[in-house]
C-alpha cells in the first residue's frame, strides 16, 4: 500500500451515546500524533464491556458522560506509518494491545502494569475525557500498542488475540496446570478461550459449566472433556477440580466455582462481578483453604497468544460464531447480547 495513502476527513464508527443509544455514525479523523500509526481496521470483536455501555450506559464504575467510540478487540493493516519512524511499516497486518499503563498515585507491583491505577484502555469511560475505542474504519494508534502478525495468521484468525490474552493471563494466574483437573464456570467467549488455553497447557481433564447448550458446545469443540449445566450443583460440587476459572461474572457462578474446587485448590476469578457487596460462600473457601485469585486484563501474554495461534497450538476457531458488516452493527450487538445462541461476534469493517 502506498505511503501517500489519502485518508478521508471522516470515517464510520460505532459510538455509544448513552443507555440504549448506540449509533453508527461518521466521526472526524484527527491528525495522528508523531508516535501513532493509522490502522485500517479489518475486524473487531464485541466485548462484554461494549455491551454494557450500550445496555446500561456504564461498564461497572465506568459511566458514560460523553459519546464514545467503542471497541478494543481489533486487528487491521497499517496504512500510514508513524511519523517518528517507530512501529510497523505500511501494509503490515497488526493486532492491538489496547492498554496504556500509567503509574497513578497508588502503589502496585511494577512488573504488573495491568494493575497500574492510571491505566487507560481503548473504548473505556473509566476516565474523563473518555478514551475512544477503535471500532472505527481508520484508527490512530500508538505504535507501542501494535503487534505485527506472523505470516500465515490471517486477520480474521487474529481477531481473538485480545480476549484470548485475557484468558491466557487467567490461566497463568492459576499456576502450573499440566496434569491437573480444571473446571471452567461460564463459557462465554472468555470462558471458552480459557478452556482452549487450559487444553494447550496440558490440563488432564477439563469440565465446562454454563446455563446454555451453545456455549457448552463451543467449549467442547475447543477442548472440554465434559460439560455440565449450571443448575446441576451436585455434579459441579463432585468435580473437585484442582484449578477453577470463574468467568460467568455473577455470584451464582462464583458459588459454583467454590463448590467445585478441591480442598486446597485455586479459584481464578476473571468474570467481573457487579460492583458492591456480593453473597459469597467465604466460610467454605476458608475451611477448604481455597485460594481465591483475581485476574484482570493482561500484560505481555499477547505475544505468546499470537505465537500460539500462528503455530496452530492454540485452537480457538469455534469461538467465533457470527460476523456482521459494520453497517449492521446494531444487529451484531443484539446477537452478541444473546449468549444462548452466540459466542464471539465480529464486526467486519471492510464488508
Amino acid at each position: 500500500m502506498a505511503e501517500n495513502f489519502d485518508l478521508p476527513e471522516s470515517a464510520p464508527a460505532v459510538v455509544a451515546h448513552g443507555k440504549d443509544d448506540l449509533r453508527i455514525e461518521d466521526v472526524a479523523l484527527a491528525v495522528p500524533a508523531a508516535d501513532q500509526a493509522v490502522v485500517e481496521i479489518a475486524y473487531g470483536g464485541i466485548c462484554g464491556s461494549d455491551l454494557h455501555y450500550w445496555l446500561h450506559g456504564a461498564a461497572g464504575e465506568s459511566i458514560l458522560k460523553d459519546p464514545m467510540v467503542l471497541g478494543h478487540e481489533v486487528v487491521g493493516i497499517v496504512v500510514r506509518a508513524a511519523a517518528d519512524g517507530t512501529g510497523p511499516g505500511v501494509g503490515t497486518p497488526v493486532a492491538v494491545h489496547p492498554a496504556t499503563p500509567a503509574p497513578g498515585a497508588a502503589r502496585y507491583p511494577l512488573d504488573r502494569p495491568n494493575l497500574s491505577p492510571g491505566c487507560t484502555y481503548l473504548g473505556s469511560a473509566a476516565r474523563h475525557p473518555h478514551t475512544d475505542g477503535a471500532f472505527l474504519r481508520y484508527a490512530n494508534l500508538p505504535t507501542r500498542m501494535l503487534r505485527e502478525l506472523p505470516e500465515g495468521l490471517s486477520l480474521r484468525g487474529a481477531a481473538l488475540v485480545e480476549p484470548a490474552s485475557v484468558a491466557w493471563h487467567a490461566v497463568a494466574r492459576a499456576g502450573e496446570v499440566r496434569g491437573k483437573t480444571a473446571l471452567v464456570v461460564g463459557c462465554g467467549p472468555i470462558g471458552a478461550l480459557a478452556v482452549a488455553v487450559l487444553k494447550r497447557a496440558g490440563a488432564a481433564h477439563i469440565t465446562a459449566v454454563d446455563m446454555h447448550a451453545k456455549p457448552l458446545e463451543i467449549a467442547q469443540a475447543v477442548g472440554a472433556d465434559a460439560v455440565l449445566h449450571a443448575g446441576d450443583t451436585e455434579a459441579i460440587a463432585a468435580v473437585e477440580a484442582d484449578v477453577v476459572i470463574e468467568s460467568s461474572g455473577n455470584h451464582f457462578g462464583l458459588a459454583s466455582a467454590i463448590n467445585g474446587a478441591v480442598r486446597g485448590g485455586r479459584v481464578v476469578m476473571v468474570g467481573l462481578l457487579p460492583s458492591g457487596p456480593q453473597p459469597v460462600a467465604i466460610s467454605l473457601a476458608i475451611v477448604r483453604e481455597l485460594e481465591l485469585v483475581g485476574s484482570f486484563r493482561f500484560n505481555n501474554e499477547i505475544d505468546d497468544v499470537i505465537a500460539a495461534l500462528a503455530e496452530g497450538s492454540l485452537f480457538v476457531d469455534p469461538v467465533i460464531t457470527h460476523e456482521y458488516a459494520l453497517g449492521d452493527a446494531l444487529e451484531a450487538f443484539a446477537m452478541a447480547k444473546d449468549s444462548a445462541v452466540s459466542g464471539k461476534v465480529l464486526l467486519n469493517f471492510g464488508a
